[in-house]
């Protein structure tokens, strides 16, 4: 009987501190999968007006290259965003800080918009899969 109480003992513990999380946004993905965490949310993205600034990485903006800006996730990681209105991914690279617009999760370069069919409405809810 003592053996079975810790076992679940444990398992409460798990459960309350994933509860805990900061973001109720943001799941830890299954082991099998390539996929770290996920995020949902809203996307938007930047393009000409910025094209050639220098970004929060150092390197300069490029509308035409896949990739985003996240305010939390390290520069150069891998992340797949889906627009959930039409099931198109992309995966592109963050090399930006932002959005600062509020309700928004990632800003996409203006290309990683137009492949997941973004760029008429402007903002759309997505996934966000970060990627090992």
């Amino acid at each position: 009987m003592t053996l079975n109480l810790r076992k679940y003992g444990w398992l409460v513990l798990l459960i309350i501190l994933q509860s805990c999380s900061s973001d109720p946004n943001t799941f830890v993905a299954p082991e099998r999968s390539n996929v770290v965490s996920v995020q949902q949310g809203k996307a938007s993205y930047y393009g000409a007006r910025h094209h050639g600034r220098k970004t929060a990485s150092g390197e300069p903006f490029n509308k035409n290259a896949l990739t985003a800006a996240h305010r939390t996730l390290p520069f150069g990681t891998r992340v797949r965003v889906t627009n959930l209105n039409n099931q198109q991914s992309i995966v592109v690279r963050i090399n930006d800080r932002g959005p600062y617009a509020k309700g928004r999760i990632i800003d996409l370069s203006e290309q990683a918009a137009r492949e997941i069919n973004m760029i008429r409405a402007g903002v759309a809810k997505v996934k966000v899969e970060r990627l090992k």
